[in-house]
């Protein structure tokens, strides 16, 4: 018994087609997953095999194979529970092969079948709509920011029963649909204003001019003295967002799992302020996995490092690159990725150790 599934991973900030293969044989019962998968995906097993039994359907155990493929690509990630428990229900005769090769599935699986969020939900759209797919299936709470691709179905799914239903044709889901515009213009809104800083007329002439001219700056002051509420407030005065620019930051966003539930896209300038402590593979990105780090998730937007002095000389010295290509690589034994860091950086410090500079008579 053979089964296929069409599912997808994110490498980077884009993704590319997973085919996850099945194939069941009459013999003791033993279970092989391969294709590199890692530690999220090897133990999915136990996360499928649960929903499965308490979503109400019945198999005998079998001498059970799995291959992702391309096998040559390492797997990450919870998102492969869906597509590896439908492949298992397909493979047990439960669903119907029809609509297998027109969606990619997508979700993580709780152990009562409940779908769960994911990360990277918008590259994944943008791979199936390259790649001709039909549409995607995956949990209800992805739905807005997968949407943002046009001409794609995506179909929002509550629990593994729901997706077995849609695909054995015996209970339809509705197509999920956004107005791109809208919702642009809805989450194009900050929760704080320029307008709210009163005097200070100096610096705001500073931050204007550094804002119409793309200039880094570094403000220099005493505490208390509004350099963290000035720099806070900088991205309102920036220009707005183009949905193009939106698209791209959220990209990032998605694939860090950065997106708060409902929101869909990211329509701000984005400002981060990573605290002093920071290391540099969190800073401009990097791990086992290579994941992007601040500076990519400033992508069209502010980094603020306050307390400029206080940061590790190896942290401030690896922003050359970011600053100058306005993009960041991060080389590994077996993938090399780049990653966008077209951000401004504003700097903030005081004005000797002791926090105010003493004149001395």
């Amino acid at each position: 018994m053979f089964a296929q599934i069409l599912s997808s991973s994110v490498l980077g900030i884009d993704a590319y087609i997973i085919k996850v293969e099945v194939h069941l044989e009459n013999s003791p019962p033993k279970f092989f997953m391969v294709g590199l998968p890692e530690g999220a995906v090897r133990e999915s097993k136990s996360r499928v095999f649960s929903a499965i039994k308490n979503s109400g359907y019945r198999y005998r155990p079998k001498r059970t194979t799995i291959n992702l493929a391309p096998a040559d690509i390492k797997k990450e990630g919870s998102s492969f529970d869906l597509p590896l428990a439908i492949g298992l229900l397909t493979a047990y005769g439960h669903v119907k092969e029809d609509h297998l090769e027109d969606y990619i599935l997508l979700g993580e699986l709780a152990l009562d079948g409940t779908l769960r969020p994911i990360h990277g939900a918008l590259p994944i759209s943008i791979c199936a709509k390259s790649n001709q797919v039909r549409g995607i299936i995956l949990p209800e709470v992805n739905a807005k920011e997968a949407s943002l691709t046009n001409e794609l179905e995506i179909i929002p799914a509550k629990d593994l029963r729901d997706v077995v239903d849609f695909l054995n044709d015996e209970a339809p889901i509705p197509t999920y649909r956004v107005d791109i515009e809208a919702l642009f213009q809805e989450q194009s809104r900050y929760r704080v204003d320029f307008t709210d800083v009163k005097g200070q007329e100096h610096v705001k002439r500073a931050l204007e001019v550094a804002a119409a001219g793309g200039h880094n700056i570094i403000m220099i002051g005493p505490p208390g003295s509004g350099k963290t509420m000035l720099a806070k407030r900088f991205p309102t005065i920036l220009p707005q967002m183009t949905l193009e620019e939106a698209l791209s930051t959220t990209k990032i966003h998605s694939v860090a799992g950065q997106i708060e539930d409902g929101q869909g896209i990211i329509a701000t300038r984005p400002f981060r302020s990573p605290h002093h402590t920071i290391s540099d593979a969190a800073l401009v990105g990097g791990g086992r996995v290579p994941r992007p780090g601040e500076v990519s998730l400033a992508h069209h937007g502010v980094l603020f490092l306050d307390e400029l002095p206080e940061f590790k000389k190896n942290v401030l010295e690896v922003l050359r690159q970011p600053l100058e290509n306005n993009s960041v690589t991060i080389a590994r034994a077996m993938v090399s990725l780049s990653y966008p860091a077209n951000f401004l950086l504003i700097a903030a410090m005081n004005p000797c150790p002791f926090g105010t500079l003493r004149q001395l008579n």
